[in-house]
């Protein structure tokens, strides 16, 4: 369905065109969040394409690994805040394989996890005339078929076989050759064009490629002004951005364990976190989980500095490390964009807004009413609906249903113009307070 801002109204495709500005401060339901999706460099799994990953997935299939592997510290970190994680596997990398007489295993994957496959020829037990087929990786059994030959061998979650004949009995053989090679940006181009067909809240970018950083930038500008889509990437020092649609994040932090998780890595958990607060919760002084302080310390000059530049600041305390303020890096405040517009809180409930009425808009209205005052009415008493919902759960304040929405006609006959006023409430974060000694 298309979507996005609008200048005039002169739009071609049946859809929902939404501008949400600072004027006023500046299917009924509040959408569910928590979706990111994350392009990266991995050892083993399917390339090039969209893997869907929840806390029910068998992640040491689909990735290799088990979450608790340092290779996929990003994406447990993502998991402890984030519903869905959309990894792409950027890199394709070589296949490793091994030969066993007669009979040729290969990774199911290109990667450097297929050289901890290991593949065994056991005559089995209980009939001489078969085999157990046995699959490993590093020291865990992953897969094990009885066979009378090797044509009677299926591909498992790592291993394809392939090769005719009889088998032999052959102790544990590992595969070898296995590379992840070696990517361009063209492979983050090609994941920008393939996530945009997908739903989801928030993009992580681990890299420190400025070129990079610049695309994703635009690619999030785009979704937002000119798609209708309300989505935010998280970057990793890149405040040059200026856009209420990407986070900056300046450091990372330290584990208890000792690792760092530098700027990079830590906008996993930064565009989980965000992707995943509901819209009447603010980041600010949210603790990154395990974490016991930040990898880079500031001075206050330093912090206050970073934040008034727009960047996304993690500081210790007390044992841990803390985000210090949730923020975008929008500072430059025009258009129509007050400060309250540099606050991921708020713009977590303008953002909800418009999906959330556009939704309703698509699943139950468009095509199916009359463009006439009782059609109109109609749609009026689900969005009133849906922004009292919002007001009971703190999410906006003052709405006064009376005054503050309108639906009318709009300058075609098969148009409405929605006219809403909302005032997005923020979190306390500042406490000025006198102390009078008697």
């Amino acid at each position: 369905m298309a979507g996005g801002n609008w200048t005039t109204q002169n739009k071609i495709r049946p859809g929902v065109y939404i501008n949400v500005v600072g004027e006023k401060k500046a299917v009924n339901s509040i959408a569910e969040r928590g979706i990111v999706s994350v392009p990266l460099i991995l050892n083993w799994g399917q390339p090039q394409q969209m893997m869907e990953i929840n806390a029910e997935s068998n992640i040491f299939s689909l990735l290799g690994y088990g979450l608790d592997a340092p290779e996929l510290q990003g994406l447990a970190s993502a998991l402890n805040r984030a519903k869905t994680v959309l990894v792409y596997r950027l890199n394709e990398g070589a296949k490793a394989n091994a030969s066993i007489g007669d009979l040729t295993a290969t990774a199911k994957f290109g990667g450097v996890r297929g050289n901890d496959v290991k593949v065994a020829v056991q005559e089995n037990v209980d009939n001489g005339q078969l085999f157990d087929v046995i699959t490993y990786v590093s020291s865990v059994q992953v897969d094990v078929q009885t066979v009378d030959g090797i044509a009677a061998l299926e591909p498992n979650a790592f291993v394809e076989f392939s090769g005719t004949g009889a088998l032999g009995a052959a102790a544990g053989t590992r595969l070898a050759g296995g590379t992840n090679g070696s990517i361009t940006n063209q492979q983050h181009i090609d994941f920008l064009s393939k996530i945009e067909l997908q739903d989801f809240n928030t993009i992580a970018l681990v890299s420190s490629d400025e070129s990079l950083k610049a695309a994703y930038a635009a690619f999030a500008r785009r979704l937002r002004e000119v798609e209708g889509r309300k989505i935010q990437v998280v970057l990793a020092k890149y405040p040059a951005a200026d856009h209420e649609g990407v986070i900056s994040v300046k450091n990372g932090v330290k584990l208890a364990d000792g690792t760092i998780v530098d700027a990079e890595q830590a906008t996993v958990w930064v565009a989980a976190a965000t992707a995943g607060a509901a819209m009447n919760k603010s980041l600010t002084y949210e603790a990154y989980e395990d974490a016991v302080d930040a990898d880079v310390r500031y001075t206050n000059t330093q912090i206050e500095a970073a934040l008034q530049a727009g960047e996304f600041v993690f500081t210790a305390s007390n044992g841990r490390a803390i985000v210090e303020q949730d923020i975008n890096t929008l500072t430059t405040l025009a258009d129509g964009k007050s400060q309250v517009f540099a606050k991921n809180r708020v713009i977590r409930v303008l953002d909800g807004i418009a999906n959330d009425l556009k939704h309703i808009f698509e699943a139950s209205y468009i095509g199916k009413i009359d463009n006439s005052q009782d059609g109109r009415s109609l749609f009026r008493s689900e969005c009133v609906k849906y922004l009292d919902s919002l007001q009971r759960r703190g999410a906006i304040q003052q709405f006064d249903s009376q005054t503050d929405l309108t639906v009318s006609s709009g300058e075609s006959a098969d148009s409405i113009f929605i006219d809403a006023y909302i005032k997005p409430v923020d979190s306390v974060e500042k406490v000025y307070m006198k102390v009078t000694v008697k």
